[in-house]
């Protein structure tokens, strides 16, 4: 006998109830499905966005605010390391390439960093979109996010952070100006969010010369001025893992700090695991309520429909026929329910994934994974097995006894 026509009747005459059971279902699952794909989604696009910072050296003090200002641009107060450490380290053999980084102005609310173009380029891993990298002090290139055309002239006001137009005015730097000559390609880190100019750049702008002895001299390390100006933090691309090593040892000592910045973030994700650990275990608890819920909701129905299924079991019908309907019945509300959870966590982890972009800049994965998935396929086959509880109940009671 075919179960659907009565799984699909007793749906039909409880169709209200049976909505609100999917959409509460259906909410619960999004709950852990968005959280989970979140946290992922943030330690991936973190991770990503430390790749081409091998190594960081800066003044003794808070690692992990090393890494968000150099890194993820959260830009700080944070102590001044001696310039002469550029030149050591750029006539080091364990290093392959050395960069500062400088900051203290904005232009429009963009951040103004300055570097060198080796590290704007990542290496020589990426290139231009558009147009050039900058080869001289009155140059500058603009991550993708950055809505300013090339061609356009820039004067750099002083600044960290975005502030308003005519706050900004009056803090502008006379007699300076950076022509944009190139746009980067998207690259998903803060990064795209910011004017990169030469790092000569930003100290002539602050009256501390340009590091090199010549003032038209080449931009980049080595820098052979007498007194070369302090930087917040400098970048090392070591040669081989055992160089960075070798080089984080010698550099945690005499008034500089060395650190990868994986290793900060692995302290991060430690914490910040824990807590995403318990918002999914809290999630998984509340699903867990839910589906007791719904096989409370059930077992009342079935016990309304006690006589119906009593009676089809007096004209022939086997027992399994009337555990098929009931179990399919709410087989199908929980698996209809997962499915709208699944949903509803896919949009919520997109939208969440665009707020995060606006605040920070990184570009997380789009939506859920297999994690999710799995998830939501755990959670289908627990209230699967909780739907049999009240279609074995039904498979117990004797018909005499119902039909009385």
């Amino acid at each position: 006998m075919n179960p659907f026509p009565m799984v699909l009747a007793d749906l039909r005459s409880m169709r209200w109830t049976a909505l609100v059971v999917v959409v509460l279902i259906g909410v619960a699952v999004a709950v852990g499905v968005g959280i989970s794909a979140q946290e992922r989604g943030v330690r991936q696009a973190s991770a990503r966005a430390a790749d081409d910072f091998p190594l960081l050296i800066g003044a003794p003090g808070s690692q992990t605010q090393l890494v968000l200002t150099s890194v993820y641009l959260q830009i700080d107060a944070i102590p001044l390391i001696p310039g002469a450490i550029l030149n050591r380290l750029a006539l080091d053999k364990r290093v392959a390439d050395v960069a500062p980084i400088a900051f203290g102005d904005i232009v429009q609310g963009w951040k103004v960093i300055g570097t060198t173009g080796n590290l704007a380029t990542r290496w020589g891993r990426i290139a231009p979109a558009q147009g050039r990298m900058f080869a001289h002090e009155n140059e500058a290139v603009v991550g993708a996010d950055v809505n300013l055309a090339i061609g356009e002239d820039i004067i750099p006001s002083h600044g960290t952070t975005a502030s308003d137009p005519a706050e900004e005015a009056a803090h502008k730097h006379a007699g300076v100006a950076y022509k944009i000559v190139g746009k980067l390609p998207r690259q998903g880190t803060p990064w795209d969010r910011v004017i990169l100019i030469p790092v000569e750049s930003v100290w002539e702008t602050h009256g501390l010369g340009n590091g090199h002895a010549e003032d038209d001299g080449p931009l980049g390390p080595p820098f052979d001025a007498k007194n070369l100006p302090g930087v917040p933090a400098i970048v090392v691309k070591p040669r081989t893992i055992a160089d960075a090593y070798s080089l984080r040892g010698d550099y945690r000592q005499n008034g500089t700090m060395a650190l990868f910045p994986a290793e900060v973030l692995v302290g991060i994700y430690r914490a910040t695991g824990n807590a995403s650990d318990i918002l999914v275990l809290v999630a998984g608890l509340n699903n867990i309520v839910v589906f007791l819920a719904v096989l409370l909701l059930a077992v009342t129905l079935v016990s309304l429909r006690r006589r119906r299924y009593a009676l089809l079991r007096a004209l022939g019908a086997p027992r399994l026929y009337i555990f098929l309907v009931i179990w399919l019945g709410a087989a199908g509300l929980i698996s209809a329910g997962c499915l709208l959870g699944l949903g509803f966590g896919w949009l919520a982890s997109l939208l969440a994934a665009e707020a995060i972009v606006r605040a920070t800049g990184l570009q997380l994965a789009s939506g859920p994974g297999w994690p999710e998935l799995h998830f939501v396929l755990l959670l289908l086959g627990a209230g699967s097995l909780l739907a049999t509880l009240p279609a074995l109940g039904v498979w117990r009671t004797q018909v005499s006894a119902a039909l009385r």
